[in-house]
């Protein structure tokens, strides 16, 4: 039966002949309304997170056979921002567990949006709007995230938390040097096929300007930290924002709470002057965690080779990205290019996978095909070796290094 005020309002006019069917359609629009309320964020991402039509990749026996015996990692994946958990197995998007078994993943980075402004783009931003509120109301967050970028961080953490209970030991959180010794060895056993999981930040505005909820991240399980995102925040300058600043004084009262965490520094949306004052007050190595080369993709998006190599010879892993901004050819051969060209810029021990899958990025394969670039790689006549480095070996080495034991 329709509610009164459909009486009232809709029927209780003489020019609606028939009232049975009118209460039936406005029933009908009703239900519409809601059950499109109900499928927008899986339309969303559907939307968003595209992969190109493709024919399946052709994979050579050695590829093949290489690919088996990798130990891949990756930088860069936004899934925890999408309505669903990394434990469905979903058609949509770029990630989840099942692919990610699929291709083979030791160790996926899973990096937190938080706040991303309206009519973002590459080449100037400001920090007055944000179009994450209204997926975060879409897709029925607690009512505590929809104004606190802080709250929206945890929830993340949360949702990984999750995750991780349901997947009755496929999935391991990996938080210390002991949680990838345990990654590696269950890997090796070949008892299981568990896939381990990091949790990072994409921009550090999530701290609201308040040291002390680094501490609260770093409790709730991250472990690293990018500095900027698509804008400007009270850390320093985006490469894609307003000012082009480098850090300000509570920007480097940051990154020396973060050296004495532990945490990891990512820079991959800061603006180079951030890059260059990261460099000159850190002792630690830091992480560009999806990005390009511009000497090879000159885009806006790219930071300068030479400041990339000097990152890499303080000791850091850059990490390249799947989508047109970060790579220019999305192909796996294109990939692969990028890849190659960032050995012979920096060293095969300085150049990792940082894809950006889910990240509102359309890309020419998903996390179930990446032999595919092992594959080009190999075409490109890079060595087996190097190939081993650059697919994840470089990037576990540099955290057996790197986080708190």
């Amino acid at each position: 039966m329709a509610p009164y005020f459909l009486d009232k309002v809709i029927f209780g006019h003489s020019h609606f002949k028939d009232k049975a069917m009118w209460k039936k359609l406005a029933v009908a629009s009703i239900l519409l309304l809601v059950t499109g309320l109900w499928y927008l964020p899986y339309g969303l991402e559907g939307q968003f997170n595209r992969v190109i039509a493709h024919a399946p990749y052709s994979i050579s026996n050695q590829a093949s056979r290489l690919h088996s015996e990798l130990n891949i990692m990756d930088w860069h994946a936004d899934t925890l921002l999408w309505k669903r958990a990394i434990t469905d197995r979903v058609s949509r998007g770029h990630v989840d567990l099942s692919r990610l078994q699929q291709g083979n993943v030791a160790l996926q980075m899973l990096t937190v949006v938080t706040k991303s402004p309206s009519g973002q783009n590459y080449e100037r931003n400001g920090a007055d709007s944000d179009r994450i509120t209204s997926l975060v109301v879409a897709q029925r967050w607690p009512v505590r995230t929809w104004n606190s970028l802080y709250e929206r961080a945890l929830y993340q953490a949360e949702k990984l938390a999750e995750a991780q209970q349901d997947a009755a030991g496929d999935l391991i959180w990996v938080r210390s040097r002991d949680d990838l010794q345990q990654l590696m060895q269950a890997r090796q056993s070949k008892a299981s096929n568990p896939v381990g999981v990091m949790l990072g930040m994409e921009g550090a505005h999530p701290l609201e300007g308040k040291i002390e909820h680094v501490q609260h991240f770093y409790d709730a399980g991250y472990r690293m930290i990018g500095l900027q995102h698509f804008f400007d925040n009270e850390l320093g300058g985006s490469l894609h924002g307003v000012s082009q600043q480098g850090l300000t004084p509570f920007g480097r009262e940051v990154v020396a709470e973060l050296d004495r965490l532990g945490m990891l520094i990512d820079v991959a949306h800061s603006s180079e002057q951030v890059v260059r004052d990261v460099l000159a007050q850190t002792q630690r190595p830091i992480v560009v965690s999806h990005t390009g080369f511009k000497g090879l993709c000159d885009t806006p998006r790219n930071i300068s080779d030479e400041l990339m190599q000097a990152i890499a010879a303080k000791g850091g892993i850059i990490a390249i990205g799947y989508w047109p901004a970060a790579v220019c050819d999305t192909s796996p051969s294109g990939i692969a290019s990028m890849l190659k060209y960032g050995i012979e810029l920096v060293g095969a021990e300085h150049v990792a996978l940082g894809s950006d899958f889910d990240g509102s990025v359309v890309t020419a394969l998903d996390t179930s095909e990446l032999a595919a670039i092992t594959q080009a790689l190999l075409d490109l006549q890079v060595s087996e070796a190097q190939i081993a480095q650059v697919m994840g070996q470089s990037s576990l080495n540099f955290l057996f290094t790197m986080l708190p034991e």
